[in-house]
């Protein structure tokens, strides 16, 4: 075994891992990158076919990020955002600003509600950090608004927010969430839109002779509706209606149905409860446009932003809200109305460098084309697993898939857990070059927006032949 596998196997705790299967083979240790290629100890090359856990946008070593860190360097790596401000940090909140503020979106026809103008940002360190800044400002918000001494959150079913306290309370994912129950305070929960498992039984297949369904009637949003109305006859409306727009990660790539979250956002904004997108895998391009909320034409009253903020270069969040919310906490010294909230590496000068030149990047003329024709290329390539019998669905949204395995296609079981049949499918891909890593039965292929088409087809040929010799050449 290699002498770096022995040191992580006998010092590392990896996160979401099953140690005791951990330590039954040698790990892939990660030593060097290069655009969509990982080379590992043995110097075996892989495509990093879920961009290092849905953060790398550019591709690894980007001359342009390595570039602006760099100079960076030159200056200064670190320096406290407690009573101190710094250029970078202050550069990359105006960006984000106009980034957010499209004015296509202030013009929304037929929506029913007038967007808020986000003009603040909070700096924090990854995605669950994000959303516990979101959660605090608008649970004090809505308190200091006279909502409620405890006011609540409503978020929806098979969600998840991160791992710190506030961000497991609105999650809404057993596997990951139960355990902790002990700890966390009281949210609410609504019915996702799961198109593939719609218990109305009213979904759109993909599959050309899968049988027909009755027309979607929206009762998934009726169901969110319903909440808001309850809230509202007690009088104790929500703190915030927390959300992934677009596509739910953890849930499983899980995307939700055009004009879905036009309505719910409708629905909430005529509740009064202020809506919390949670943009951290969704954000910078991933789902087409920069922010997936922008694509039915919603902007939420704070948006939370992490992972590929920086190009996947370094930890660092944003949270961004409105003037109403941050005039909530001004006051005189001695009010204590301050956002007691902080960290200690809060707006760094090297996180806010890179995230700076992956906008920059993000905003080329060409960028989003690219982006494009890369999202076609994938459709495509992924066309032909519809064949296996083991493929029940198939889920993508802009540069984000998600192909779900089931024990036949015709009866939508799912595998037992206990199968490991992600896993299994996922090892066999290493075998042949390509690293992902599996949600339960769930395959992602998540390419960084630099991969050629040849990687790309590499990518779904390697799941095809995976999926073949853990499951079977079954077709339909």
């Amino acid at each position: 075994m290699h002498p770096l596998a022995q040191k992580d196997l006998k010092y590392v705790w990896h996160p979401f891992t099953q140690m005791q299967d951990w330590a039954k083979e040698e790990p892939i240790v990660i030593k060097s990158g290069k655009g969509a290629v990982l080379k590992d100890q043995r110097n075996r090359s892989y495509i990093d076919a879920n961009a290092s856990i849905w953060t790398n946008l550019h591709g690894h070593r980007h001359p342009a990020l390595d570039k602006a860190i760099q100079n960076q360097l030159k200056k200064i790596a670190h320096s406290s955002a407690l009573g101190f401000a710094n250029e970078p940090a202050s550069l990359l909140a105006e960006q984000l600003v106009k980034t957010a503020n499209r004015p296509a979106l202030f013009k929304v026809a037929g929506s029913g509600y007038k967007n808020p103008k986000l003009g603040k940002v909070f700096f924090s360190d990854d995605g669950s950090t994000a959303l516990e800044v979101a959660l605090k400002l608008a649970y004090e918000h809505a308190r200091r608004s006279g909502k409620g001494h405890r006011p609540k959150f409503l978020s929806i079913d098979h969600a998840y927010h991160g791992d710190t306290i506030g961000a497991v309370s609105v999650g809404q994912i057993d596997l990951f969430h139960k355990s902790f129950s002990g700890l966390l305070f009281s949210s609410d929960k609504a019915m996702s839109p799961y198109c593939y498992r719609c218990p109305f039984n009213k979904a759109k297949p993909e599959r050309a002779d899968a049988r027909a369904y009755r027309k979607c009637n929206w009762e998934c949003v009726g169901k969110v509706g319903q909440h808001f109305e309850a809230g509202q006859k007690k009088k104790t409306n929500y703190a915030g209606f927390v959300f992934e727009p677009v596509v739910q990660g953890v849930a499983g790539m899980v995307g939700q149905p055009e004009g879905w979250l036009k309505r719910v956002a409708t629905l909430a904004r005529q509740a009064e409860v202020p809506l919390i997108a949670d943009e951290v895998m969704t954000g910078f391009g991933r789902t087409g446009s920069i922010f997936a909320s922008h694509q039915e034409g919603v902007q939420p009253d704070f948006l939370c932003l992490a992972k590929g903020l920086t190009g996947g270069y370094l930890p660092m969040a944003a949270t961004l809200t409105t003037q109403a919310v941050y005039e909530n906490f001004l006051g005189p010294y001695d009010s204590f109305k301050s956002f007691f909230h902080g960290h200690s590496y809060t707006g760094n000068q090297l996180g806010a460098s890179a995230a700076l030149a992956s906008l920059g990047l993000l905003k080329k003329t060409g960028s989003a084309p690219g982006r494009r024709k890369l999202q076609q290329h994938l459709k495509q390539s992924l066309a032909p697993l519809w064949k296996s019998a083991f493929v029940g669905d198939i889920r993508q949204s802009g540069l984000v898939a998600g192909i779900e395995l089931v024990e036949d296609w015709r009866t939508r079981n799912p595998w037992p857990i206990q199968k490991q049949v992600g896993i299994q499918i996922c090892r066999e891909m290493a075998a042949l070059g390509v690293l992902t890593r599996p949600i339960g039965n769930v395959i992602v292929l998540m390419p960084p927006y630099c991969c050629s088409e040849t990687q790309v087809h590499k990518m779904t040929r390697a799941l095809t032949r995976a999926i073949e010799k853990v499951l079977g050449s079954a077709t339909i």
